[in-house]
């Protein structure tokens, strides 16, 4: 089943910038993959229309069978419950716990406090932040930082995980263990689209990877044809 798709998207900024040019693709339910290019390819653009961050200037993004571009008010807010994103700032709030940081989506829908409880401490045992729930996230390294960013994009359940550039500020041995908790996210159901400019990394996974060129869509390459690039 089809959970995105992109019919012929273009992005132009005012004054003239084009940040898509006619990009058009599909990602499955379940399916994990790469969005790479050199910076300002547009893969920030990219990442911020799925999240309703940005509008196209045209053609049409497709989350499951609904347009987005007739999203609007509240229906934004329920798309979002949707998409789960993954920051390279994190994006954490500074004066709260790492616990109130996870809970706040959940916070936010409303749930009862004890099953918030139970989940975002189920959560944080996933991500091996169980011991970290009461620190601040000044008090964390850059990978505990960046796990809780992730705890945060998945507590909702959602059926699509964005990450841009997660593993940007990290180590090997960190970014390999990031990456190694998005591979496992597809066999829950749920699809990963993760930008990303490091090469090495994106060749590693073996997964599709998209390649934007100024812009355009330039390749669509499969894990399988990745093996030969």
């Amino acid at each position: 089943m089809t959970i995105l798709r992109f019919d012929n998207v273009s992005k132009q900024y005012p004054g003239g910038y084009q940040a898509l040019v006619e990009v058009s693709f599909a990602v499955n339910g379940g399916e994990m993959l790469f969005v790479t290019g050199h910076s300002g390819a547009g893969k920030s653009t990219l990442l911020k229309l799925i999240h309703l961050s940005e509008r196209p200037s045209r053609g049409a993004v497709l989350f499951g069978e609904r347009n987005l571009h007739k999203t609007r008010g509240r229906g934004i807010a329920l798309h979002r419950r949707e998409v789960g994103v993954v920051y390279q700032d994190h994006r954490l709030l500074t004066d709260r716990s790492v616990f109130e940081n996870v809970a706040l989506p959940l916070i936010l829908r409303g749930m009862r406090r004890e099953e918030i409880g139970k989940r975002v401490r189920s959560m944080l045992d996933r991500l091996g932040l169980a011991a970290r729930e009461r620190a601040l996230p000044g008090q964390l390294s850059a990978g505990e930082q960046q796990r809780v960013g992730i705890a945060r994009a998945l507590i909702g359940e959602p059926r699509l995980v964005v990450a841009d550039e997660p593993t940007g500020n990290l180590d090997p041995t960190l970014s390999a263990e990031i990456m190694a908790l998005f591979a496992a996210l597809p066999e829950r159901g749920t699809s990963v689209l993760i930008a990303s400019h490091d090469l090495g990394l994106v060749k590693r996974m073996k997964r599709r990877v998209l390649v934007l060129d100024h812009g355009r869509l330039a390749d669509d390459i499969s894990p399988e044809e990745l093996a030969d690039v």
